[in-house]
């Protein structure tokens, strides 16, 4: 009796020892961290110039290489292109450091490049640039749409005094003035006032979401309109 009671204890023992050791799982090997990838600098066309470099497809169209530098920690780049007259955005995305674009002749345009790296959601976009594609005939342009609005796009802010800014160039150099509507509705209709800086300071409600634009004339008769800026103020 003794001996099979030490026979049990001895397979007891055995049968624990093999059910634990086939249990444990290996340590994972920690995969390397992948950098986030580097803002590009952009090259071509140039900002705040006309492009009159390109293949001309017709009388409304030419085809432009957009260039930009090589940056690091980046495996493909997505070229992001705004028609600052339509107010439309197309992206396309490239693993090489140019690309050929069919854009319009007599055009105002801003570009990006946003810089992507496989194995990694970050991203690093580059500055915007402004250009005109070169068109047919055209002796003066028309001043780049304004830009970068304060208050920016959908910022709360209190009510009372503000004053409202934005950024604009033109092309020839002509001094610009400025038309600024303002509105709770969009578009707005309102007339808010003029100037010929890129500031306009009036008095705002609580609680109260507006909308506005500017529009920019220069002196040989070229205007353009701003995209819709928005903001809201407190309660």
């Amino acid at each position: 009796m003794r001996c099979l009671n030490s026979f049990l204890g001895l397979s007891m023992t055995l049968l624990l020892v093999s059910c634990s050791g086939g249990g444990d799982d290996p340590t994972p090997t920690p995969q390397p961290e992948v950098p986030a990838p580097v803002a590009t600098t952009l090259v071509f066309p140039a900002n705040n110039e006309e492009c009159n470099e390109g293949a001309i497809i017709s009388d409304t169209e030419s085809q432009v290489v957009f260039q930009w530098a090589a940056s690091e920690n980046t495996d493909s780049y997505t070229l992001k292109l705004k028609d600052l007259e339509l107010g439309s955005e197309i992206t396309l995305n490239t693993t090489n450091t140019q690309l050929p674009v069919d854009i319009l002749r007599g055009n105002a345009y801003a570009w990006s490049v946003v810089s992507k790296a496989n194995g990694t959601n970050q991203t690093a976009e580059s500055d915007t640039w402004r250009f005109y594609n070169a068109g047919p005939g055209v002796q003066n342009y028309a001043p780049f749409p304004a830009y970068d609005p304060t208050p920016a796009m959908g910022v709360a802010i209190a009510a009372g005094e503000i004053t409202l800014s934005w950024k604009s160039s033109d092309l020839d150099g002509d001094p610009l003035s400025f038309t600024v509507y303002l509105d709770t509705t969009s578009p707005p209709l309102t007339l808010l006032g003029q100037t010929n800086t890129n500031s306009y300071t009036t008095t705002i409600n609580a609680n109260t979401i507006y909308y506005w634009r500017v529009v920019a004339s220069d002196s040989a008769g070229n205007s353009s309109q701003s995209e819709i800026f928005e903001f809201r103020t407190n309660p």
